[in-house]
């Protein structure tokens, strides 16, 4: 049933990139928001059980939402639309496929030391045209969280997480990890549905805001 189901994901993801490469896709920036995790990936586990691919999940479908309802110069696909595990390469290829001018992962963040808290993000440890223009909106997006939610600011940091490496090369990408569910304040404000939208709200206007940090779209 699980690969029933993982498939099922995969087919629906092919044909919306297929449907969209048929239209006119330059009116508007197409950003790929990936909801981390998934399926039998849980992710971090935080306080009362909670589970960072449903908080992650509630906040891209709340940004998604969003965007549907409003006048927005955005186009918004997510890498899954569902509680399903879809494989890092097939989130990244998705992009590549919709030549997205922006990929955004987001996640939760975990440490074992309870104290530890804030928002951070990430962009490829690799040399990229796009590099600074990701770099700018991370920046951006911790400064916002900062500013409407109170989220402390952890930085800007390199890594090579496969869904920045596999998408570097084609437009700005970074992941952003979104408080830490071991964390006591953090981990109860997560839990709850009117911060996930706050969240979700925050984000989307930053991206809105900083539409040329991600004018390029990828080859």
């Amino acid at each position: 049933m699980k690969k029933w189901l993982k498939n099922v994901n995969l087919v629906i993801l092919l044909l919306k990139s297929c449907i969209l490469l048929g239209q006119d896709l330059d009116v508007k920036k197409r950003v790929v928001i990936d909801p981390g995790h998934g399926g039998n990936d849980s992710g971090a586990v935080g306080q009362n059980s909670v589970q960072e691919k449903e908080v992650i999940f509630n906040i891209a479908d709340a940004i998604l939402r969003l965007n549907e309802k409003a006048n927005s110069p955005l186009e918004i696909y997510l890498t899954r639309y569902n509680d399903t595990l879809v494989s890092l390469s097939d989130r990244a290829n998705l992009a590549k496929a919709l030549k997205a001018n922006l990929f955004l992962s987001l996640h939760c963040n975990y440490s074992d030391n309870s104290n530890a808290r804030g928002v951070e993000a990430f962009v490829a440890n690799q040399d990229s045209k796009f590099l600074d223009d990701a770099t700018w909106l991370a920046f951006q997006l911790q400064a916002d969280l900062n500013e409407n939610v109170g989220f402390e600011i952890r930085g800007v940091k390199s890594a090579n997480f496969q869904v920045l490496q596999e998408t570097a090369g084609f437009m700005p990408s970074l992941l952003l990890e979104l408080g830490f569910l071991s964390n006591g304040d953090e981990g109860g404000y997560l839990i709850k549905p009117e911060s996930l939208k706050a969240l979700a709200v925050v984000i989307w206007e930053c991206l809105i805001k900083n539409l040329d940090s991600y004018e390029r779209v990828g080859d």
